[in-house]
């Protein structure tokens, strides 16, 4: 019989370790500058030039922090190296996951990546770095150099939809794993938190590491609050046997 095929679900909790802060703990971003969820939100930010030009520089502070994968990261990349069927499920646009030695094809990116730009005008995507030398010197509010549309990062803001292909694929993972992780997510955004539930409700093994209590504590086989940087590895350690 082969290892079981091990899903893994993070969110922005797996990367404060790496310096880049959450969203909705309790010291995440949307409650210190309430205002800040403006910048990535697409209505705003297609309508109002002044809020592209505050997101531009938000994404130039991010750039700066130039944040690399931490324990967490590295412990799933060594738990599939080491011949263990993963898949990584992500809520984060921060590209870690890769960055760490998981394999591209392996890693689901529910809401998009922050190391690219699309053009909302003809879909041409480029690199966030070139972007952001743009903005560097001098674009406040950088133009798609193919059309002349508005660009944006690739990522899912706040008024759209998931990429239905991307979440078809996660939810056939979720339905398909033995063991399903959720670690640092606070599984209140749907519809992306609803893959533990499914996961769950199809006989896979449920574990969720995370500080803070999720709506899906109850369905878990396992419930860890330890800190993520050392929970994970020791969790997947065990795991891999």
């Amino acid at each position: 019989m082969g290892k079981p095929l091990v899903a893994v679900f993070s969110g922005a909790g797996i990367s404060t370790d790496s310096g880049i802060p959450d969203y909705r703990g309790p010291q995440g971003l949307w409650r210190r500058e309430p205002d800040a969820e403006k910048l990535v939100t697409y209505e705003y930010y297609m309508a109002d030039a002044e809020i592209r030009r505050r997101s531009w520089l938000m994404r130039a502070e991010i750039g700066k922090l130039a944040a690399r994968p931490n324990a967490a990261h590295r412990a799933v990349a060594e738990l599939e190296r080491g011949g263990t069927p993963v898949r990584v499920i992500t809520q984060n646009v921060d590209g870690l996951h890769q960055l760490a030695g998981v394999p591209a094809r392996k890693v689901l990116e529910l809401h998009g990546t922050a190391r690219e730009v699309v053009c909302t005008a003809c879909g041409a995507r480029s690199g966030m770095e070139e972007a952001l030398d743009r903005v560097a010197a001098g674009e406040p509010d950088p133009a798609c150099t193919a059309c002349g549309g508005i660009l944006k990062a690739a990522t899912v803001m706040f008024g759209q939809n998931l990429d239905p292909e991307v979440l078809a694929q996660a939810v056939a993972v979720a339905k398909g794993c033995h063991v399903f992780i959720a670690v640092g997510s606070t599984l209140q955004v749907q519809p992306a938190a609803s893959l533990a539930g499914m996961a769950a409700e199809a006989g896979a093994r449920l574990i969720i590491v995370n500080a803070e209590e999720t709506p899906y504590d109850p369905l878990a086989d396992e419930v860890i609050r330890e800190p993520i940087g050392t929970a994970l590895p020791a969790l997947l350690a065990r795991i891999a046997g």
